[in-house]
């Protein structure tokens, strides 16, 4: 269950002697990653070349192997690894789903706390949300788009990986910022379901990450009408941005966090940091996880991946509540 022990300052990461072991001693077991989806996505392309280019980082015999343990929006996984030993052999890959918008749409279902019960480690990869309508559609920006929303409330049905997905919460986002859009969501079994639902019209448009989506815009399945960023994306720059439509302030994006347990020893985690942020630099582990729709961040600390995902949560928590939202939805 969500608590107040959620807030920043149940970040801080654990002091004591035993910081001068973290140097020392570890790994003496392989390091596993939990991915707490199916294999085959990005979180699980992004995982396995992590672990692959950080083992020479590691020292001695160290390596990390990837272990993926999917169900109930990634918190299986992730309540699997908050239960190990802090000892610097248990990682969790968390997701947007599993420490934002998930424990932000049922706090009282979820078996852990996102702040509170997990050291954060390291950002390791960011990427937009698109917004996408049917090739047919008749409009051709986001502007377009909302304005006819606006003009016709309830008309309007779109679609999401799921009730609590990124997608979801990124669409009652919109809805919230454009100053109370009506329009039907429709919830699907994953991003493939929200692809074929845009192939054939059944839904007016979507928010889904574009990694999902950007096959289909490649095959003329639908057409992308923006991103979820601030700025247009270099790897799709004739898709617009929401502020372009006049929507200041609005800002999406799906993530990768590397965490551990709580209390983990700070020397450690900075350790765990280092080596993931040398595999990220690699040309090679960049420009593969950039064809798959994944910019990989190679300057995040301890600190600012705790922040960052106290931001994450909260701004969740925030749409939940204002758009009054229940997990049935």
């Amino acid at each position: 269950m969500i608590t107040r022990r959620s807030t920043l300052a149940g970040l801080v990461l654990a002091t004591g002697a035993g910081a001068a072991r973290a140097q020392g001693g570890w790994p003496s077991q392989p390091v596993v990653i939990t991915v707490p989806f199916q294999p085959g996505g990005s979180a699980d392309l992004l995982a396995r070349l992590v672990a692959e280019h950080a083992a020479p980082a590691l020292g001695g015999p160290g390596r990390m192997v990837v272990e993926n343990r999917a169900g109930a929006g990634g918190t299986i996984g992730a309540n699997h690894v908050r239960r190990q030993a802090p000892d610097g052999h248990a990682l969790l890959l968390a997701t947007p789903s599993t420490h934002g918008t998930v424990p932000a749409l049922q706090p009282d279902t979820t078996p852990y706390d996102p702040v509170a019960d997990f050291t954060p480690i390291a950002i390791m990869g960011r990427a937009p949300l698109a917004l996408a309508v049917p090739s047919a559609s008749p409009h051709r920006s986001a502007a377009e788009l909302i304005a006819w929303i606006r003009a016709n409330p309830g008309a309007a049905s779109w679609g999401s990986s799921g009730a609590g997905s990124i997608g979801h919460l990124t669409g009652e986002l919109m809805n919230l910022t454009a100053g109370g859009l009506r329009a039907v969501h429709v919830p699907y079994r994953g991003g493939a379901g929200v692809a074929a639902a845009l192939g054939t019209g059944e839904i007016h448009y979507a928010w889904e990450p574009i990694a999902s989506l950007s096959p289909g815009f490649a095959a003329g399945q639908f057409r992308g009408l923006a991103v979820s960023t601030p700025e247009r994306h270099p790897g799709f720059p004739d898709l617009g941005t929401l502020r372009e439509a006049g929507l200041e302030g609005f800002q999406t994006s799906t993530w990768n966090v590397l965490v551990g347990p709580a209390g983990m020893e700070p020397a450690l985690a900075r350790r765990i940091n280092a080596a993931i942020s040398q595999a990220l630099a690699v040309p090679a582990v960049r420009d593969r996880l950039a064809a798959a729709g994944v910019d990989a961040v190679t300057d995040s600390t301890p600190e600012t991946t705790a922040a960052f995902i106290a931001q994450e949560f909260n701004t969740y928590r925030d749409v939940v509540q204002r758009a009054n939202l229940r997990p049935a939805t």
